[in-house]
């Protein structure tokens, strides 16, 4: 009993101690919204921070111009997935962070769109031409000598390897997409896969809104 307890107060003392992880912003762009060039350079000029854009659609009385994403707020540590199918699922919960709604200037230094390819492949289908294409504009806003880290993420359908090499091959789709039909330098692209360890906050880990690139300034 005594080492029970012992044991017990350990365990609180390190929830406690444990330092806090600021969360990051993300702005997440859902399928269809425009994406405005400025607003890009604004976001990926910055090289901390990430925000998030809500899925709710804007009902529209007249064809005005589309509705601001909301944000939302992904958490700055994720954990890695482990190779165990209950270790797996646990990452995926703790990689989640507390939601937040802020204004879509603040402190956001990253951004993402649901680039859409073909099924279990890295080819782009044309639906998402619109929204890279916007943010190739907004990458040519930016000062010559500026990065852009283009990440790919997955849903957790398929194993952790699958879903990570996908991951990789999907971001590097997607820079040379930015290369070759908008004439981004290579140079100023960097790429990196996270596979499915970097859920949206609050989703299901399967759901269609995992499958996403981000893009970040650095």
């Amino acid at each position: 009993m005594i080492r029970y307890f012992s044991t017990l107060a350990l365990a609180l003392a390190a929830a406690f101690l444990t330092p806090q992880v600021k969360a990051e912003k993300v702005m997440i762009y859902r399928e269809g919204q425009l994406v405005n060039p400025q607003d890009v350079a604004a976001v990926l000029g910055k090289t901390r921070s990430i925000r998030l854009l809500d899925v709710e659609p804007a009902a529209s009385a007249a064809p005005a111009a589309p509705a601001a994403p909301v944000a939302l707020t992904p958490s700055a540590k994720f954990t890695a997935v482990a190779a165990a199918s209950l270790a797996k699922t646990s990452a995926r919960v703790s990689a989640a962070a507390p939601v937040a709604h802020d204004d879509p200037d603040t402190d956001t230094a990253a951004l993402s769109l649901p680039v859409h390819f073909a099924f279990g492949s890295a080819d782009i289908l044309p639906a998402a031409g619109t929204q890279l294409d916007a943010l190739a504009d907004g990458i040519k806003l930016l000062p010559p000598n500026s990065i852009v880290t283009v990440e790919g993420h997955t849903d957790a359908a398929g194993s952790d390897a699958y879903n990570l090499e996908l991951s990789r091959v999907r971001a590097r789709a997607v820079r040379d997409y930015l290369v070759q039909h908008n004439g981004i330098e290579a140079a100023r692209l960097k790429t990196v896969g996270y596979g499915e360890s970097r859920p949206i906050e609050g989703s299901d880990p399967y759901a269609a809104l995992n499958r996403r690139v981000q893009f970040r300034g650095s």
